[in-house]
């Protein structure tokens, strides 16, 4: 073998060495796969909270079959139905009495009858309502009965009703119809022949009960785009109040400033010369304000969380274990998420969590901007929350629940995906100490939060809601509003009601206020409120009596009548303010839970208003009355129709009646002022755009619950810091592992 044979197997062997040590150090450095463990089984879930549960699609079938087969009316489907017929608009869970539920809960009581509520719109009768039935019992109907006069005491007038998607496509064809009238107006004025524009609802539709006309605002329409930022100066009042779509008229145009009697007299204007007209570009998908689609190529991804060993919490239909933790969700079609029977460690701590409203009060200079006051309820809160987004909505990771829901069809959709829970990392501690004197240690606990989320698109806007769950054993609740600002067409004084932020856009000022009930039962059903404030005593100093100091001291004081506990918008609020218990703790405290809200609110609409009552929950940032089964919501989604006259008026609530010892609910108001600005284009950022709420434990415990948490960590300077028993924070190095991630997938665009 000569020399050169000998170098070249060498070479070949040190190769070959070189590569396998490749192989053994990259495989070192890839981590293994998550291997998922059961969670923690805390409790038994018995089925029990199912008492609250939704119903399931095939409930929602059975109530719609019994209905069309029991009513002796004829029964349109909602989604061809004419305001002249009769159809079923939505059907629900009805939640049985509180009563009912906890003799079962907790008496060992009878589990109640499941039913549904069904809501009705009967056109097709000599006096045209809406009415109210409790269908049950679910899963096999065999009965029905009329529940409105009990609640409402009387039927509910017909022209109260929210606009169904039929009533908006024949008010679009109506204008339409009418948009032809003005060919060369608009060619001039818009670059369109009107088929390209889009339409905006406005509501409150009118001035007084019974009116049922809407301004409508247009605006260019881009395919891929949100087109609330593109309006072209022109809005229409059209009067859809008839039974008979062919009698709706349009009653007034508005345009750049100026009022016409229809869209004829308009073109004539402009082809008299007589009208200033604002020439405005049809928008270029490659250009047009507000695109959302990236400007840039994808770049590294970002952190990922994860649960190593899988989710710690426990999930079985609707109900969630997490941690001492224990929640029955659900989601209603109009009001959006609730949640009920919401227990740390055994003890029920709130009844029920639910949203009440969301209410978005604009201004402008155009009568479609200045006459908007949606009430989201009406529209849909919870029917609208649609698919959430892996990775982007939720953590990629976490579990996402489909919701169903049955509005304006005889036929329950299903919302996939629209409902996620997972266990957040804040990268913060819960509480923490780093001893630096006496004794050298450290004690930590991470602050890992249970969430439950689902996100509303309510036309432009959309609203995060989340509820959160901490180790302290506090709850918050949070929402954060995003999506696009809606906008009115920029002229005369419009900066009086906003900024512009785009060559013909002004960006409308406008307030969202967001109400809740929580109906809180602290170590019992029986709970007063109590509120605690500092006030400062001038005293003379006791070690040296020519001197004063000023000592703070705390003002306590129970409160007795609900006039006492209504705490106007805005107004200074104690800042300590507890649902208490009779019972004490061990250190003779009453066990309670506090009440502390973050909110920047606008201002409530003055009293004086004619429509002030149908949101007189805005009244107050918390009011706080005697539980009532006869006063389950703060509103009602047929205030949207008529404010003047509304069907729930919150303000009626407040009787000055005793709130000692009885079973109370806390009424709170959250919300801020909006003013859009440039940096709200293309949408608003959750940024400094979040409000909420907490419920945390004031002396209802001994100590800090999360003392018990697993997740503690104590190492002190005599220890060995690496050792993985001494030290849960040095295992995580080799416990290190890869999630097994799904594929991406996202349905969201199916069932529209």
């Amino acid at each position: 073998m000569n020399l050169k044979t000998v170098l070249i197997l060498l070479g070949l062997a040190l190769a070959t060495i070189f590569a396998l040590v490749c192989v053994l150090l990259t495989r070192e450095r890839t981590p293994r796969s998550c291997q998922h463990l059961p969670p923690q089984q805390e409790d038994v879930e018995d089925g029990r909270s199912l008492v609250f549960a939704d119903l399931t699609a095939e409930e929602m079938s059975q109530v719609v079959r019994y209905l069309q087969g029991h009513l002796g009316v004829p029964l349109v489907e909602a989604s061809r139905a004419k305001p002249s017929d009769n159809c079923i608009a939505w059907v629900d869970v009805q939640v049985p009495a509180k009563a009912e539920v906890l003799r079962f809960l907790d008496g060992g009581g009878a589990r109640p009858p499941r039913e549904a509520l069904a809501v009705l719109y009967f056109g097709k009768q000599p006096e045209p309502n809406i009415s109210e039935y409790v269908v049950g019992p679910l899963p096999a109907p065999a009965y029905h009965r009329d529940v409105t006069v009990q609640k409402y005491g009387g039927k509910v007038p017909y022209h109260r009703r929210p606009v169904t998607g039929r009533e908006y496509t024949d008010i679009n064809a109506l204008v339409q119809r009418e948009l032809k009238k003005a060919p060369r107006f608009l060619a001039a004025c818009c670059e369109s022949d009107g088929t390209n524009l889009a339409i905006l609802t406005t509501a409150p539709r009118g001035f007084k009960s019974g009116d049922r006309v809407t301004w409508f605002v247009l605006f260019h329409n881009v395919a891929g785009t949100g087109y609330f930022l593109s309006p072209v100066g022109l809005e229409v009042l059209v009067d859809h109040g008839d039974l008979h779509v062919s009698r709706w008229q349009l009653r007034q145009v508005f345009y750049n400033g100026r009022y016409f009697a229809g869209t004829g007299d308009l073109e004539q204007q402009f082809l008299a010369g007589a009208l200033e007209v604002v020439r405005v570009k049809q928008p270029q998908a490659d250009a047009v304000l507000g695109s959302m689609k990236p400007r840039r190529p994808p770049g590294s991804p970002g952190p990922l969380q994860f649960e190593p060993q899988g989710p710690r919490y426990s999930i079985r239909n609707n109900h969630i274990t997490f941690q001492g933790w224990s929640i029955a969700f659900g989601m209603n079609p109009n009001t959006g998420p609730r949640l009920f029977d919401i227990r740390y460690r055994g003890e029920r701590i709130v009844y029920e969590l639910s949203l009440q409203e969301a209410l978005a009060l604009y201004g402008s200079n155009c009568p479609g901007g200045m006459s908007t006051r949606y009430l989201d309820g009406s529209f849909g809160i919870g029917r609208f929350a649609y698919e959430l987004v892996q990775g982007l909505d939720c953590p990629y990771t976490a579990t996402y629940i489909d919701r169903h829901y049955l509005a304006e069809s005889d036929t329950p959709k299903t919302n996939q995906k629209s409902l996620c829970i997972f266990e957040h990392d804040s990268a913060l501690p819960l509480r923490r100490h780093f001893s630096d004197s006496q004794s050298l240690y450290y004690g930590g606990l991470r602050k890992n939060t249970l969430v439950i989320r689902t996100i509303s698109t309510l036309i432009n806007y959309d609203y995060i809601w989340d509820f959160m769950f901490h180790g302290s054993g506090a709850v918050e609740v949070r929402v954060h509003a995003t999506g696009y600002i809606s906008s009115s067409f920029f002229h005369g004084q419009g900066t009086d009601y906003g900024n512009r932020v785009g060559p013909h856009t002004l960006g409308t000022m406008h307030l969202h206020h967001i109400h809740y009930k929580v109906d809180l039962d602290v170590d019992g059903q029986l709970n007063s409120l109590e509120t605690q404030d500092m006030e400062y005593e001038f005293v003379k100093d006791p070690w040296s009596t020519q001197n004063t100091i000023e000592r703070p001291y705390l003002r306590r004081k129970r409160l007795q009548k609900e006039d006492e506990a209504a705490f106007p918008l805005n107004a200074p609020m104690p800042r300590y303010l507890s649902f208490v218990s009779p019972n004490p703790n061990k250190w003779e405290h009453p066990r309670g839970y506090r009440i502390q809200i973050i909110s920047f609110a606008g201002k409530h609409l003055p009293t004086n208003s004619s429509m002030e009552r149908s949101i007189s929950w805005g009244r107050y940032q918390l009011a706080v009355t005697r539980r009532k089964e006869e006063e389950p919501t703060s509103t009602s989604i047929y205030n949207q129709n008529d404010p003047w006259t509304p069907t729930v008026a919150f303000a009626d609530f407040i009787n000055n009646e005793t709130i000692t010892n009885e079973d109370l609910v806390a009424w709170i108001t959250v919300g801020f002022l909006h003013v859009p600005h440039a940096e709200d284009i293309p949408n608003t950022v959750t940024v400094g755009n979040g409000v909420g709420f907490f419920l945390r434990p004031y002396n209802y415990f001994n100590e800090d619950p999360s003392v018990d948490s697993s997740d503690s960590v104590y190492f002190s300077s005599e220890q060995d810091l690496g050792a993985c028993g001494a030290n849960p924070l040095a295992c995580l190095s080799s416990a290190t592992c890869a999630p097994r991630l799904s594929p991406f997938h996202f349905g969201g665009f199916l069932n529209l």
